[in-house]
C-alpha cells in the first residue's frame, strides 16, 4: 500500500529509524567473465540515465545475504540477487532462477531445475550454486525457520536440486526466494549474484552498477537507473539526515523501533509487510490460563487497531488469526469470530469469580516498544475486570523465565515465515514452544495445513478457540522515497524492489516424479 504524505522541512531534526552492526566487508568488484558459449547469451538492457538514485549501506554489518540483519542492506539485495521464486506483497509465488520443477506423488520431495540464467561474472547458473546458496541459508540465523522441515538438500543425477522434506509440503515455493549466489562465493563477504546489478568500488566510494548484459531481457523495474550511489549510513541519524538533505533517495525504517521517528521533509510513503508477528501465549501448565475458556476469551479484550495506530503510527495490521492479514491463509470471516469485543472477556473474568486474582504479563525489556504494548494490554485487560502485572526482563532472563514457565502470560514476538507455519509453537521442544504449549495434535493439524492450504481454517479456528495463542498483529516497515524518484513500487516482504518475470508456477512445474 502506498502512502503519501507532504512536509516542509522542520528547522530542528529529530533522530532517525534504522540501524545494524556487524563486521566491515570489503565488496567484491565485478570482473566480467566470458559468458559460457554453449548457452544463449542474455541481451542488452537499455537503462535510465535520467534516473538517479542513492541507497543507504551499512558498512559495519555484513553484504553477505545469509548473514546481513541491516535493514537497509538487504534492501541492496533485491537489486543484487533472485532467488528460485519471488514473492509478491500479497504472497503470490513466480518461478525466477527455477527453470522448471517437479514434485514427488507424497509431495515429501521437490526437485528444482535451474533457469538459463547468469552471474554478473558471466557464468551460468548451475544446480551447485542453488544447493550451495540454500545451505547456506539453512545454516544461518536469518532463514534457518524456513527450513524447519527440510532433510537435505542436494544436486540430483538429472542435473536438478532436490529438497526433501519431513512431511508433505503443498507450497514449498513459497519459501524459496531466498538468493542464490556462486557456490564458491556463499561465505565471502558480498557475492554476486544474477540480479540487475552488481556491487562495485569506486573512487568515490561504493556503487552498484546497472548490468549492460543481463539475463532478464525485457523486464520492468522500479529502479532503472545506470548506477545507484551507496552512501554509508550506520547510525540512524545518519540515515535520516541523509535523506532530508537529499544524500539518500530511499530509506527503509521501521515505526516499531525504538529510535523511530518521522521524516519532516516532502517524500513518498509506502509500506512494506516485514513478516514480524506480535502474540499473547499462556501458561498452560498453572495457573488461571490452565482454563481453555479464559484463554479463548482473551483475544475479544483486545483493541488491536487502537495498539497499531498508538504504538506502530500505523504501520502494522491487526489480526485476530495467527497469520498475515495480507496473506492467503487469513480468512475475514474466520477473523471476525475473535476480534474486539470486550464484554465478552468481562463476562467471562466475572463467571470464572477470578477479577482479584493476580496476573503476570512477561515481557522482554530489550524493546521498549513491546513494552509499551504490554503495559496498554495489561490496561485494557484492567478494564474487563482482570488485574494484569507487567514484569520486564532482559533477554536472557526473559528466556529462562519461559523455559521456567515463570509467568501467566507473555508478549511475544516473532518472525513467521511466509506459509505461516506455526509448527515451532506446538512441536515438543519447538523454538516457540514454552508452557506446555507441545500438542501433538495440533501439531499434526499444522503438518496438514503444509500439505493442503485448505487446512489452515480448521488449524486456525482450533488454536483460538482452545486459546493456544492470542494474534495481535503484523508490522511493517515505512518506506520513504524521494518524491518522483521511484515509480510504480510495489514493495514485497524481503523484497523492497519487486520485479515480476512475468511466468507462474502452472508455467514452470512439469510431471509429478514417481517418488
Amino acid at each position: 500500500m502506498k502512502r503519501i504524505l507532504a512536509f516542509f522541512l522542520a528547522a530542528a531534526l529529530a533522530a532517525g529509524a534504522l540501524a545494524g552492526c556487524g563486521e566491515t566487508d570489503s565488496p567484491y568488484v565485478a570482473t566480467g567473465d566470458a559468458l559460457d558459449s554453449e548457452q544463449d547469451s542474455p541481451t542488452s538492457q537499455t537503462v535510465d540515465a535520467e534516473q538517479v538514485l542513492a541507497l543507504a549501506y551499512n558498512p559495519e554489518d555484513s553484504l553477505n545475504p545469509y548473514q546481513a540483519t541491516d535493514t537497509n542492506n538487504r534492501v541492496l539485495f533485491s537489486l543484487i540477487y533472485q532467488g528460485l521464486f519471488s514473492v509478491d506483497r500479497s504472497y503470490n509465488v513466480q518461478p525466477v532462477l527455477c527453470g522448471s520443477y517437479s514434485v514427488s506423488q507424497d509431495m515429501c520431495s521437490y526437485t528444482f531445475y535451474p533457469a538459463q540464467a547468469y552471474f554478473s561474472d558471466g557464468t551460468a547458473l548451475t544446480a551447485e550454486d542453488i544447493a550451495a546458496s540454500l545451505n547456506a541459508a539453512r545454516k544461518g540465523d536469518y532463514y534457518a525457520g524456513r527450513f524447519l522441515h527440510v532433510e537435505s538438500i542436494t544436486v540430483s543425477a538429472d542435473g536438478g536440486v532436490t529438497v526433501r522434506l519431513d512431511t508433505a509440503y503443498e507450497n514449498l515455493p513459497l519459501l524459496l526466494d531466498i538468493p542464490i549466489v556462486k557456490a564458491s562465493q556463499v561465505s565471502d563477504a558480498a557475492p554476486i549474484g544474477t540480479g540487475a546489478y552488481v556491487l562495485e568500488s569506486t573512487d568515490g566510494g561504493m556503487q552498484l552498477r546497472r548490468q549492460s548484459i543481463w539475463w532478464c531481457s525485457g523486464v520492468s523495474m522500479p529502479v532503472t537507473a545506470a548506477t545507484v550511489t551507496l552512501v554509508e549510513a550506520s547510525t540512524a541519524s545518519e540515515i535520516r539526515d541523509g535523506f532530508e538533505f537529499a544524500q539518500l533517495s530511499v530509506a527503509c525504517t521501521d515505526p516499531g523501533s525504538d529510535d523511530y521517528v518521522d521524516y519532516r521533509c516532502d517524500y513518498e510513503l509506502w509500506e512494506c509487510e516485514n513478516g514480524l508477528f506480535l502474540y499473547i501465549a499462556f501458561n498452560q501448565d498453572k495457573g488461571l490460563f490452565t482454563d481453555t475458556a479464559l484463554r479463548a476469551a482473551l483475544t475479544y479484550a483486545i483493541d488491536r487497531d487502537t495498539l497499531v495506530e498508538t504504538y506502530f503510527g500505523g504501520f502494522a495490521r491487526s489480526a485476530s488469526l495467527p497469520a498475515s492479514p495480507s496473506s492467503p491463509y487469513y480468512t475475514e470471516s474466520l477473523a471476525s469470530r475473535y476480534s474486539y469485543d470486550p464484554q465478552q472477556f468481562t463476562d467471562t473474568v466475572a463467571a470464572a469469580e477470578i477479577s482479584q486474582s493476580k496476573i503476570v504479563l512477561l515481557v522482554n525489556q530489550g524493546d521498549s516498544r513491546r513494552v509499551k504494548v504490554a503495559s496498554a494490554i495489561a490496561e485494557m485487560l484492567a478494564q474487563c475486570g482482570l488485574t494484569v502485572t507487567v514484569e520486564s526482563a532482559d533477554s536472557e532472563e526473559f528466556l529462562e523465565r519461559l523455559a521456567d514457565g515463570d509467568y501467566d502470560l507473555y508478549l511475544g514476538q516473532t518472525k513467521l515465515s511466509a506459509n505461516m507455519d506455526l509448527s515451532a509453537f506446538f512441536l515438543e521442544d519447538g523454538g516457540l514452544c514454552f508452557g506446555g504449549m507441545a500438542n501433538a495434535t495440533v501439531y499434526t493439524m499444522c503438518q496438514e495445513a503444509l500439505e493442503n492450504s485448505g487446512n489452515y481454517y480448521n488449524l486456525q479456528k482450533t488454536v483460538m478457540d482452545e486459546g493456544l495463542l492470542c494474534p495481535i498483529l503484523f508490522r511493517s516497515y515505512a518506506v520513504y522515497t524521494r518524491r518522483g524518484v521511484v515509480s510504480d513500487l510495489e514493495p514485497a516482504r524481503d523484497n523492497l524492489f519487486y520485479y515480476s518475470l512475468g511466468r507462474s508456477l502452472a508455467d514452470a512445474r512439469i510431471a509429478e516424479s514417481g517418488e
